[in-house]
């Protein structure tokens, strides 16, 4: 059995920013957000392969943002609490102040914008 930790302020933003650093880990985040769902089903819905969803869950899972539940002989993913949905909605709808021709100077270099 595993002992959960509260994490430090920081360490819940930076594993916040990793899931959201990937466009794919985004989509699911959206999804899930929508409504609890199947891999199989996640995986159709957003057109990928079954396995790249599977090793985008597992971020998310090791970034604490989402839990697998047992349902069945099947598997169904969720976000860990409901209020990631509403931390979503206000991600998404925040104005980002930045020039549209413009990305980071170290974009490449760091993967990054």
């Amino acid at each position: 059995m595993s002992v959960l930790t509260v994490a430090s302020d920081i360490e819940v933003l930076a594993r916040f920013g990793r899931a959201l650093a990937d466009p794919l880990r985004c989509r699911v985040l959206l999804a899930l957000r929508a409504a609890p769902a199947h891999p199989a089903d996640l995986a159709d819905a957003l057109g990928v392969s079954r396995t790249r969803l599977s090793n985008h869950l597992a971020c998310l899972r090791d970034c604490g943002l989402v839990v697998s539940v047992p349902d069945g002989r099947r598997t169904r993913y969720e976000l860990a609490d409901e209020r990631l949905g509403h931390a979503l909605d206000d991600l998404r709808t925040a104005v980002v102040a930045v020039e549209g021709d413009r990305t980071c100077a170290d974009a490449e270099e760091k993967g990054c914008c």
